[in-house]
């Protein structure tokens, strides 16, 4: 395995993680440093990744803590971004509680069993979610080998949200529209909450086993929130976020993919201390809906990392000039690196935000 030991080899050392420009940008500071990171820049557009992955299963790769720290770290060596995002899937603690779910490429999560009616609701949350704790050493194994080698750089631990993951639970896999998740809302909400609630809990241990390990800040995915209605989200959803990231002691990131209609309560009430924004909205938009109180993250258009490089300059800056609104703005993209993507475009983007900020 390639030595890791020039993490952090470029700018002048911080007062350790807490201190980053990072942490700071999601607590509400403006530095001199605009920080930048990409969801999904641990793993398939690196060469890296590809040929250290050859041979090996997703989850297995997930739960083996020299390979989920050595993927962690190599966009860190490679872009100098910001932070590193543990590289994980949002399956991996169902994987812990014990439910039978496999990675198949080109397609996802698949579930031997999903989750459709009362029974299997039932079933399914006999499981104490404290067994996701106790099931998850290699996970904290892992964070505590990728904070070692991050020193001052802060490292952002991740979990699922809870719909996107009832959303895989009951559909059995992928889906475009959530048609059966949506369906249980309504049709049976008591088996709804229950369902959701403990998946709540799930990744509330997911994200305390990364941040007791060394985590200096955490993000919520909610890929599939888009799916809903204003009041569905309210209603059957928006609680259960709040009770998977209420109690993290660190700094919390909340995104969802296709929620402009519902950036005001992707606030948590406060839970949130940041809030993650699709390429959808221009981000000077997205801002004056989220108030002066929280920190936006985004936005560039996973889609232009193919354009030519002075339409994607133009892009990012633009996306800078806008994140200026705000009280303080983590660059990103609006979702995560497309596989294809040239390595290099995302190492340039980095060095132009970091040029443009100071």
């Amino acid at each position: 395995m390639p030595p890791s030991s020039s993490v952090v080899d470029s700018a002048p050392a911080p007062a350790g993680p807490s201190a980053s420009a990072l942490v700071r940008a999601i607590r509400g500071e403006r530095t001199d440093r605009l920080p930048v990171w990409f969801m999904r820049q641990a793993g398939r557009s690196l060469p890296e990744y590809r040929e250290l992955r050859v041979g090996t299963h997703m989850l297995d790769a997930c739960l083996t803590p020299e390979l989920a720290a050595e993927i962690t770290l190599q966009p860190v060596r490679r872009h100098g971004v910001d932070a590193g995002i543990f590289f994980s899937d949002i399956v991996v603690p169902l994987r812990l509680a014990g439910i039978a779910v496999e990675i198949e490429p080109g397609r996802g999560p698949v579930f031997t069993d999903p989750v459709r009616t009362a029974s299997d609701v039932a079933k399914i949350v006999a499981v104490d979610p404290e067994q996701v704790a106790a099931a998850a050493q290699p996970i904290r194994d892992a964070v505590r080998i990728v904070v070692g080698e991050l020193g001052d750089l802060p490292l952002i631990g991740f979990a699922g949200a809870p719909f996107t993951l009832a959303a895989y639970l009951v559909e059995g896999g992928p889906s475009k529209e959530h048609l059966r998740a949506r369906a249980m809302m309504h049709a049976d909400p008591e088996s709804w909450h229950a369902l959701a609630g403990w998946l709540a809990r799930v990744s509330h241990a997911f994200l305390r086993a990364q941040t007791d390990a060394g985590a200096s800040a955490v993000q919520l995915f909610d890929s599939w929130a888009g799916s809903l209605s204003v009041a569905d989200y309210r209603a059957f959803v928006a609680p259960h976020s709040r009770a998977a990231l209420a109690g993290i002691d660190t700094p919390r990131i909340h995104f969802g993919v296709g929620t402009a209609h519902l950036l005001r309560d992707m606030r948590l009430d406060g839970t949130a201390d940041a809030v993650g924004v699709d390429w959808r909205t221009p981000l000077d938009e997205a801002a004056a809906v989220l108030g002066p109180d929280i920190t936006v993250q985004g936005n560039i258009d996973p889609a232009l990392l193919h354009a030519p490089w002075h339409v994607v300059e133009a892009h990012v800056r633009d996306v800078i000039a806008r994140g200026a609104s705000a009280r303080a703005h983590i660059l990103n993209l609006g979702h995560g690196v497309p596989p294809d993507t040239d390595p290099d475009v995302l190492t340039r983007i980095v060095a132009l935000a970091h040029e443009v900020s100071a």
